[in-house]
């Protein structure tokens, strides 16, 4: 199964490519040709039968915001030359025989959860963002691909100093100022790495602050008094950093089958933007165009 966290593709692309980058009526096509040549390279590497594509619609609208309004809220909203791209990269994703989902409610890490909980072969999320590193089973793999790296179990636990199930406790301590999650101020992420690997969880630590004070980590007295005073501050943070895993997803949400690409689609999604040779090209439609003048 291979599961792919969209949106951080189709913002690297927009923010990568330059925005001369256009179709008919100078209308911006950057982010989409950006992402059509991840989308159809990352496709041309594989061979899952199972694929999906996660797309984030809940920047203001999740029920993280509900906990704690400031949730993302040093993120701005996509400009207007975004928005139309992300809904025809989505559209392209569709074209190419690739099951795409979202929810105003939930992320798009929330989707992936979900789907990764309920999977019965090992798991490949396609993404950057070091959160969903906590879905980690035993033969699963994080890939980002941009980076050409990919991330086991083990590997996490070398890059971030704690096993993957406690990345959540992880980033309740250290923060994460891309998701505006504030953590416990003072504590970086060696002295995080070092406190899980003394307590067994945050509430463990929490639990016990004079266990804290006498660990013999460094400056164990203030951050024994760092944890005390934002105690409930560092819970927050924990809760907004774990992935839901358990939504209630519809028979044809799971339904994750890849199919073939839909040529008749891709054309009209084309024809509609204005696209190029280029990425008609690209999406395998020259023979197409070609048979169907």
């Amino acid at each position: 199964m291979l599961l792919i966290d969209a949106s951080v593709y189709i913002f690297r692309a927009f923010h990568a490519l330059p925005d001369s980058i256009t179709g008919r009526g100078g209308r911006p096509l950057n982010a989409v040709h950006g992402y059509a040549t991840f989308l159809t390279g990352l496709l041309e590497q594989v061979d899952d039968d199972q694929i999906a594509a996660a797309f984030d619609e809940s920047l203001t609208s999740s029920f993280r915001n509900e906990w704690f309004a400031d949730y993302k809220a040093n993120r701005e909203a996509p400009p207007a030359e975004l928005v139309d791209q992300i809904a025809a990269c989505r559209e392209l994703t569709e074209g190419l025989g690739i099951a795409t989902l979202s929810s105003p409610r939930y992320e798009a890490d929330d989707l992936i959860g979900s789907l990764a909980a309920g999977a019965q072969a090992p798991v490949t999320i396609v993404t950057s963002d070091k959160d969903l590193a906590q879905l980690l089973g035993t033969s699963d793999v994080l890939w980002d691909y941009a980076r050409e790296a990919r991330y086991d179990r083990q590997a996490i636990q070398a890059r971030f100093g704690v096993v993957a199930e406690h990345i959540p406790d992880y980033l309740a301590l250290v923060g994460d100022a891309v998701d505006n999650i504030p953590g416990v101020p003072g504590i970086g992420a060696k002295t995080a790495a070092a406190l899980l690997a003394r307590f067994d969880s945050l509430e463990t630590m929490l639990a016990d602050l004079e266990a804290v004070r006498d660990s013999g980590l460094r400056g164990a007295k203030s951050l024994a008094g760092k944890l005390d005073t934002h105690a409930e501050q560092a819970r927050l943070s924990r809760r907004l950093a774990v992935i839901v895993i358990d939504i209630e997803l519809e028979p044809a949400q799971r339904d994750i089958r890849r199919r073939a690409a839909n040529l008749e689609r891709l054309d009209a999604l084309c024809q509609a933007i204005g696209a190029g040779h280029r990425l008609r090209r690209q999406l395998g439609l020259s023979e197409y165009k070609e048979a169907n003048p």
